[in-house]
């Protein structure tokens, strides 16, 4: 029998404590069983677990029945049991997810001026329609569950042909705010929005959290948040599409590239876990985004080798400590003189060029040794923990689903999507590719084959 321990805390004054909430079946330690006293209207719950009180306990929130939080005042963990468990209810301020807030609009471009623009880029593409493009603003929530705002794009036919189709593209890495696609007209990842809206779809660009107009710093590879922040900005550019007549025709195409790869399976696994009563995936098309963060992914950086691009690492790195805490700081865990130099370029304001030019070529060389020998030796470290959480390759995608991965990226190593394949296939997925759009290509020379290959796939199943 496992030992089911109970701890509660909450995010709000005086809101919960041990009178509170009752243990009503941790006799049965394969299904541990919560049940707490209401905090009134306007609040929900998470639910999170911990497997120790030690000061580097991780406390992470469970995939369950439904997403967090929840208004119920009960919860049943039916994960696999653990040899100890520790529980904490936080109680949060409710969102109306997917509430539009805000609707500009921010420029109108003609299939001429399209067209010319991808003339430009040499980017084969013919634009049939002008094109409206939305800064959409919209309630969510944050990694916690709390009541958070984001921001997007939108962008639509300003006289579509009939009922259009929705693709959902989410951006690769980005560390400016004022990069996102719904915030900078000029930046590639609003021209690909632009290029599907401009040959008949509704295309929906989320900003992710902390991006955009989005308050507070961007949870970098946080499965849960891309995912989160990517429904509800679904949510919100139906509700805008419904109020001005843009009339749609119910396919939902998902594409995105890098980590956009990595919050498109996100999106495609909330979606078909938790809300195929408002969404049917017609298909899905994953770009060389990192799935195996525990594995792929962590392996190539304790290589110890040169990376392209170093600054990813630090990002992830800020990213998890702000929602794990597995740390104080990143500052803690950083070797002088990263620990003062690199944490304050991670504030939503200096270019990925900028952070490479603090880093050094490899870029596990920023951490102190004792964290860094802790964690290469260690597979229950807490990073190692927090790593596996963000996973996305242990799921039955069920839609149409198309992994593209150029075989010479050095930015995100083409095994990544191997792995996550292997294990779809192995798990049952009906319909599974694993695409080289371009072999020998690297990191930046896939992004146009693999998203040319995705948007033709999806033109022969669009209405």
């Amino acid at each position: 029998m496992n030992n089911c321990s109970l701890l509660v805390v909450s995010l709000l004054a005086g809101a919960l404590n041990a009178a509170d909430l009752q243990i009503t079946s941790f006799a049965n330690p394969a299904a541990p069983s919560l049940a707490w006293s209401s905090l009134g209207s306007g609040h929900a719950y998470t639910v999170q677990r911990a497997t120790s009180l030690d000061s580097d306990a991780v406390w992470f929130t469970p995939r369950a029945g439904a997403p967090w939080p929840v208004t119920t005042l009960n919860w049943v963990d039916v994960a696999p049991p653990l040899p100890t468990a520790y529980y904490r209810v936080i109680g949060v301020t409710a969102a109306q997810r997917g509430n539009l807030l805000s609707s500009t609009n921010t420029e109108t471009l003609s299939k001429a001026t399209i067209n010319f623009l991808a003339s430009l880029q040499q980017i084969p593409l013919m634009a049939q329609f002008d094109v409206n493009v939305y800064r959409l603003d919209y309630e969510t929530v944050d990694p916690l569950g709390n009541r958070t705002t984001a921001s997007g794009a939108l962008v639509v036919p300003v006289t579509p042909a009939g009922a259009l189709p929705l693709v959902s593209y989410q951006h690769g890495t980005l560390t400016r705010k004022a990069d996102a696609p719904s915030v900078s007209p000029t930046s590639e990842e609003l021209f690909i929005g632009v290029a599907f809206g401009g040959t008949g779809y509704a295309a929906v660009l989320p900003d992710y959290l902390g991006m955009g107009d989005g308050p507070g710093l961007h949870p970098y590879l946080h499965a849960s948040s891309e995912a989160t922040a990517g429904v509800d900005m679904l949510r919100a550019a139906r509700a805008f599409c419904a109020s001005n007549r843009i009339a749609l025709n119910g396919q939902l195409f998902l594409c995105g590239y890098s980590q956009g790869g990595h919050a498109t399976a996100a999106l495609q696994r909330e979606l078909e876990a938790y809300h195929t009563n408002e969404f049917t995936i017609t298909a899905s098309a994953p770009m060389a985004g990192p799935y195996d963060l525990s594995g792929v992914t962590a392996a190539d950086f304790l290589a110890d080798h040169p990376e392209p691009n170093p600054y990813y690492f630090g990002y992830l790195l800020a990213a998890y400590v702000q929602v794990y805490h597995f740390a104080p700081s990143l500052a803690a865990i950083l070797k002088p003189p990263y620990d003062t130099t690199l944490p304050p370029l991670y504030d939503g304001q200096h270019s990925g060029d900028q952070i490479n030019a603090a880093m050094p070529a490899s870029p596990i060389e920023i951490l102190k040794p004792d964290f860094l020998a802790a964690f290469a030796n260690n597979p229950q470290h807490p990073l190692w923990q927090v790593l596996r959480d963000n996973d996305l390759d242990h799921w039955t995608p069920q839609a149409p689903t198309r992994l593209y991965q150029c075989s010479g990226d050095l930015d995100v190593p083409p095994a990544n999507a191997q792995v996550a394949y292997t294990n779809f296939v192995a798990a049952g997925a009906p319909s599974v590719q694993l695409i080289d759009p371009l072999p020998g290509a690297d990191h930046g020379g896939c992004i146009m084959p693999a998203l040319l290959a995705a948007k033709a796939w999806f033109d022969t199943l669009k209405l």
